[in-house]
C-alpha cells in the first residue's frame, strides 16, 4: 500500500539513520548544530561540524557513519519526487543540485545556521496536522521556503558549480538544453546526445557520474513540471496539452501523468475542481 505524504516526511535528530532504507527515495537535509560527524557518500569522505548542512539526495549511498560524543544534528527527510514538483525546471534547482551531489556539504553563517533551523522546526512543527484541509500544500510551502534557502546559501559561495572541462561542459550544457524547455516536446535521450555531438551512452554515463541520477529522470523530471504546470491552468484541454507536448497520443500522455505525477490527467483536473 502506498504511503501518504504525512508518513513519508520526517524531522530526526539521529544521525546515524540517515541512510535507512526509508528514506531512499527521499532528500535529507541536515545541520549539525555541535561537535564533529562524517559520513561516506558516492565513496568520498565528508565531515560535519557546527553549522554545516548537508543536503543527500541519495541517502542510499551513505555508509559508515561516525561522530564524536558531543555531535548533534537535525534534520528533514522528504520524498524527492515532491520536492522536485514544488520547484520550475528552469531553474538553480538543476545545477545546484549537480554540484551538491559532488559536495552535499554547504557551511553556512550563524544567521543562516539559525534561519534553516527555523525552516526544520516550521516543518516539524506542522508534520502531524493532517487534518488540516491543504496538508499536501501546507507542507509544500513549508519545504519550499526550505529549499529556496538551501540555493541562497549555496549560491553565495559557488559562483561556478560546474568544471571546465569536457564532463562539465557536457552536463552544463545538457542542463542549458533542459532549462530552455527542450523537454516540453523532446524527452528521447538519443535528441540531446545529438544535440551535444556525443553518443547516447557517453551523456548517459557522464549525467549518471556526475549527477547520480540517469538522464532520462532528468529530462522526465522537468517534462513533469510542464505538464503540471499546464495541468493548473484551465484554459488547454488535456488533449491540446497533449499535442502542445508533442505526445503521440492522448492515451501515452495519460500514461506519462500516472508514471510521474501518480495520477491520470483527468483525475488531477477533477480533484483540482473539487477543492
Amino acid at each position: 500500500m502506498a504511503k501518504n505524504l504525512h508518513e513519508l516526511i520526517v524531522y530526526s535528530e539521529e544521525f546515524e539513520l540517515i541512510n535507512s532504507p526509508a528514506f531512499y527515495d527521499c532528500v535529507v537535509h541536515l545541520i549539525c548544530t555541535s561537535g564533529r560527524g562524517s559520513f561516506l557518500y558516492n565513496d568520498r569522505d565528508f565531515t560535519m561540524s557546527k553549522n554545516d548542512i548537508a543536503v543527500i539526495a541519495r541517502p542510499q549511498l551513505v555508509s559508515l557513519i561516525q561522530s564524536d560524543e558531543g555531535f548533534r544534528c537535525e534534520y528533514v527527510a522528504a520524498p524527492d519526487k515532491f520536492l522536485h514538483n514544488l520547484l520550475p525546471a528552469n531553474n538553480y534547482s538543476i545545477q545546484g543540485c549537480v554540484s551538491l551531489f559532488d559536495n552535499p556539504i554547504i557551511s553556512v553563517s550563524e544567521i543562516d545556521a539559525l534561519r534553516f533551523r527555523t525552516d526544520l522546526a516550521n516543518i516539524h512543527a506542522r508534520i502531524d496536522n493532517t487534518d488540516h484541509q491543504f496538508y499536501q500544500e501546507l507542507m509544500g510551502s513549508l519545504l519550499q521556503t526550505m529549499v529556496y534557502d538551501l540555493f541562497d546559501f549555496h549560491a553565495k559561495t559557488n559562483d561556478n558549480i560546474l568544471t571546465t572541462d569536457r564532463v562539465g561542459y557536457i552536463t552544463r550544457q545538457f542542463f542549458t538544453l533542459i532549462e530552455a524547455g527542450r523537454p516540453k516536446t523532446q524527452r528521447e535521450v538519443s535528441h540531446y546526445a545529438e544535440q551535444l555531438n556525443v553518443t547516447p551512452k557517453y551523456l548517459s554515463d557522464t549525467i549518471k557520474r556526475v549527477t547520480g541520477t540517469s538522464v532520462s529522470t532528468h529530462i522526465n523530471n522537468a517534462a513533469t513540471a510542464i505538464v503540471l504546470g499546464y495541468l493548473k491552468d484551465d484554459s488547454m484541454s488535456i488533449s491540446q496539452i497533449a499535442d502542445e507536448m508533442n505526445f503521440s497520443s492522448l492515451s501515452y500522455f495519460s500514461r506519462f501523468c500516472v508514471k510521474h505525477i501518480g495520477i491520470s490527467p483527468v483525475k488531477f483536473r477533477t480533484a483540482g475542481a473539487k477543492e
